[in-house]
């Protein structure tokens, strides 16, 4: 059986290109980055070299990147260093209902600690209310985090002008970019952000590398305490092998972007054609999206049992966030949207990712066809 993967947005496999710049790492460059003898400082160099591949692709200065072992870690550290660094007059952090739960779980530890946690709405298209947005960033706000591009539905959001009115109060602005990097330009000086966070396997780099873009005097609390490294923003020794890799994801992203990003959305479209042409098919999330990003709902069809039918089928697809597979909550993106409980157990995610080809696309419509024909006859009995 051919096997057709769509869920990039949940992983996207290494790039075969950063696998081979990886492999020295593992096996010759074996020293600490922090010794002072040849191997460390052989170590020491590709790290620098990664480093500033990563910084290219952000519009960075390499001194302002912060390797992580996730996205996940890179959000905590976001929210949690900043907030720790805030005056007794900013106690709010302001965050938007459509936020990674790495997001709004670091927020509700914060909201634990005694700070104020505002939740922005999104409205029905997958946007944030800018003017909810405005009504609850003010003087007391310390910290906003919204993120680029939506994990679930791809839409981007307004990051830039979020930023700008945030920045007009006096507050810090922290992005969450992981499912915006290696699919959309991200420019930190653009978006105006002070804190931004991306992760290497969302690129086709390795799984347990992340980065926190922190612009350069931004105050930050370390809280993984050790050794110096990172300039002191956070203990341990560095996974050289990943972080090389990371670099090289970073250098293909940047390089293969102007093309890769029209493929994808041709490819994208295509796809949307055949399967909202399913009768009671309904695309979730409006405007601009990142170009790989599908969600649909099916009327009439439980989203599981489609997508256990559509794996017997050879198709890899998503009910949502990876991190929230197996969870008894839908969705809260989509509810967030407005979304009946009944359309987000009938929505699946499809991603896209650099090896999709269109006939895939062509056997995965195909298949969603067949299958959500199918379900639809079994859920029909008496």
């Amino acid at each position: 059986m051919q096997r057709i993967y769509l869920d990039n947005n949940a992983t996207t496999p290494l790039d075969p290109r950063v696998f081979a710049a990886m492999a020295p790492a593992l096996q010759g460059t074996y020293g600490n980055p922090s010794s002072l003898h040849w191997f460390g400082q052989q170590a020491r160099a590709a790290l620098d070299e990664a480093r500033d591949e990563v910084a290219r692709l952000l519009g960075a200065s390499p001194g302002e990147i912060v390797f992580t072992a996730s996205g996940t870690e890179s959000d905590n550290m976001a929210l949690c260093g900043a907030a720790a660094t805030a005056s007794a007059s900013r106690r709010k952090v302001v965050v938007s209902a459509l936020e990674h739960h790495a997001v709004l779980h670091a927020a509700r530890s914060l909201g634990d600690g005694g700070f104020v946690v505002e939740t922005v709405r999104s409205l029905p298209g997958g946007l944030v209310d800018m003017d909810d947005y405005r009504a609850k960033v003010d003087e007391s706000t310390c910290l906003v985090s919204l993120m680029l591009a939506n994990n679930e539905t791809g839409v981007v959001q307004p990051v830039a002008e979020a930023a700008a009115y945030a920045r007009g109060k006096g507050a810090l602005v922290h992005c969450d970019a992981v499912q915006a990097a290696g699919k959309i330009p991200v420019d930190v000086l653009a978006l105006g952000a002070d804190l931004l966070t991306i992760s290497a396997h969302k690129l086709y780099g390795p799984k347990g590398v992340g980065a926190l873009y922190v612009k350069r005097g931004t105050a930050l609390r370390a809280f993984v305490h050790g050794g110096s490294q990172e300039r002191n923003r956070r203990a341990g020794t560095e996974n050289v092998a990943g972080i090389v890799g990371f670099g090289k994801a970073a250098a293909l992203v940047r390089e293969e972007l102007p093309s890769d990003g029209p493929r994808l959305c041709e490819l994208r479209d295509r796809f949307e054609s055949k399967v909202l042409a399913i009768a009671g098919a309904r695309r979730n999330g409006g405007g601009v999206r990142v170009p790989n990003t599908s969600n649909v709902s099916f009327d009439g069809v439980d989203a599981e049992s489609l997508l256990l039918a559509l794996d017997l089928a050879g198709v890899a697809a998503s009910t949502g966030a990876a991190c929230a597979a197996g969870g008894i909550d839908p969705s809260h993106v989509l509810r967030a949207m407005g979304l009946t409980l009944g359309e987000v157990q009938s929505s699946l995610r499809f991603s896209l990712g650099r090896q999709t080809t269109a006939s895939e696309i062509d056997q995965a419509a195909e298949a969603v066809v067949e299958c959500v024909a199918r379900q639809r006859k079994v859920f029909a009995l008496p």
